[in-house]
């Protein structure tokens, strides 16, 4: 992701931590499902890789990441 500007790092990391506000509780899957809809709604590509260690990471971490750092 270092070809990443700054902006999409940002905006990833917006919809990183709507995501994370209220993944608490939510049945398996909606993590994922919900960051590709935050994703698309903000006209961001991920690869699927990518999308899946963002939600892991927010399940994993009660729903506070640091998007960059998951991404590297």
């Amino acid at each position: 992701m270092s070809d990443t500007s700054s902006d999409k790092n940002e905006a990833i990391q917006f919809v990183v931590n709507r995501v994370g506000a209220y993944q608490d509780g939510a049945p398996e899957g909606t993590v994922e499902a919900e960051l590709r809809k935050g994703l698309e709604e903000a006209d961001l590509t991920l690869d699927d890789e990518q999308v899946t260690k963002l939600a892991d990471a927010i399940e994993a971490n009660d729903g506070t990441v640091d998007a960059a750092s998951v991404l590297g």
